[in-house]
């Protein structure tokens, strides 16, 4: 891959009106307002990060996670832009290439989980088992094995490169136009579920036509990630990996000693001992763990972009193994990450407040998939239509196909917010009427 054909400001959908824009702003800010001012990102205030939705505790939304991704996602575009125009100069036009790698990533960073269905990764895992395990098993003979594959192994990532590509009833083609570089910086599995090596996959096979548009023009080769992605997903890792630590200490899962000495992990004896003298300076014990927080965030920036850099040419070349966070130099660093994963597995993901919004998310989506995947299928029965009556106009629920028919459903859930999913789900099952 060669970063002069990587970084375009060409508009997907647009192509035909591509001009060099005279705006202040420059394209890929544009991106950046687009998506800030965009009702699916707007939603994302009332989706299930990890914890329940905030009581009498903040924790965070999938809607602050973004926006806290985004930050760092700058940061580390910043760093590697900075370090690359070190490395190359001005040769070539590469220092007009390396510019907008912050904005690009920032911009990525906002749309990751755009996706994501209601009630976390138990949203996903109730629309795939609904297929996989459930009612949805008698679609299986009328849709081709791609198809199929996109429906039991549904995935938020997929569903993200959907909702921004897409074109809906009655919206413009193209879907949300933004440049193919920050489309292509939000593809972190760039294959079908069908061909995919992993669990997660990147596009559905009714989008994969688009990503071959995108990617084609970009010269990133099949199965290849757009360099770019790399960093977003850094800034992922890093965010919710830390701030899932900070909000259980919130919510008293984990102590202030448990969470002072997994943040302090991070540290080299200097700093540990620097950090230690700063926090006796202030008596609150959130502001203290803020601090080390912001410090540890700091040093995992530093060094993904440190990684980034170092294995540009294996990333250009789509051979580097692992995410930037196992390609992480410091031995330090990487076990004191690797120790935050195993207690959030063993003590945070596992923990009765956790478990409780996952039962619960995943019996109403389910539930969900149950009645409108039926009203689709016998549209003719009167329930039937007065449901369909329900669902927005950018659905294609009367679709010609059964395969089109599954996507709109699929569209209609995933974009729901915890609350409105809820609410319906007790209206179709007759637990609350509609209060005027």
């Amino acid at each position: 891959m060669i970063w002069q054909e990587l970084i375009t400001t060409l508009r997907y959908g647009q192509e035909n009106w591509h001009r060099p824009n005279p705006d202040i702003r420059n394209e890929f800010q544009r991106d950046f307002d687009r998506l800030i001012f965009s009702a699916p990102f707007r939603r994302l205030q009332n989706k299930t990060q990890v914890f329940p939705l905030p009581g009498s505790v903040f924790v965070h939304n999938r809607l602050t996670h973004s926006l806290e991704v985004s930050c760092v996602g700058r940061s580390l575009g910043n760093n590697v832009s900075k370090a690359l125009k070190e490395k190359y100069g001005n040769k070539d036009g590469y220092e007009l290439v390396f510019e907008p790698f912050g904005e690009i990533v920032s911009a990525a960073c906002l749309a990751h989980d755009m996706g994501n269905p209601p009630f976390g990764h138990s949203g996903e895992r109730a629309i795939q088992t609904y297929f996989s395990e459930g009612s949805g098993l008698q679609y299986k003979d009328v849709l081709t094995a791609e198809e199929w594959a996109d429906c039991i192994r549904f995935e938020g990532n997929a569903n993200a490169f959907r909702i921004l590509t897409h074109k809906f009833n009655g919206r413009r083609e193209g879907g949300f136009v933004l440049t193919y570089s920050t489309i292509a910086s939000v593809v972190k599995y760039p294959y079908t579920a069908k061909n995919s090596p992993k669990k997660k996959f990147g596009f559905f096979t009714d989008d994969k036509q688009g990503w071959a548009r995108i990617s084609g023009e970009l010269g990133v080769p099949d199965s290849t990630r757009f360099p770019l992605v790399y960093l977003v997903e850094a800034a992922d890792d890093i965010c919710y990996e830390i701030m899932d630590i900070e909000d259980a200490h919130k919510l008293r899962i984990l102590t202030t000693e448990q969470t002072k000495e997994l943040l302090l992990g991070f540290l080299d004896e200097e700093r540990k001992a620097h950090k230690k003298e700063m926090m006796q300076r202030v008596a609150d014990t959130n502001e203290q763990i803020a601090y080390l927080r912001s410090s540890v965030i700091g040093e995992l920036i530093e060094a993904c972009a440190e990684a980034f850099v170092r294995n540009e040419e294996l990333i250009l070349a789509g051979t580097m193994k692992g995410s930037l966070i196992d390609n992480i130099a410091d031995e330090r660093l990487k076990k004191a990450y690797k120790k935050c994963v195993d207690v959030s597995v063993e003590k945070i993901y596992s923990s009765s407040e956790v478990l409780d919004v996952e039962l619960a998310g995943y019996k109403i989506i389910y539930i969900l998939m149950e009645e409108l995947m039926h009203a689709v299928f016998t549209p003719e029965k009167e329930y039937s239509k007065r449901l369909l009556q329900r669902i927005p106009q950018q659905y294609d629920v009367y679709a010609e196909t059964e395969y089109g028919k599954i996507l709109a459903v699929l569209d209609y859930i995933s974009g729901m917010t915890d609350v409105y999913a809820l609410d319906l789900y007790q209206k179709i099952t007759g637990m609350a009427l509609p209060k005027v």
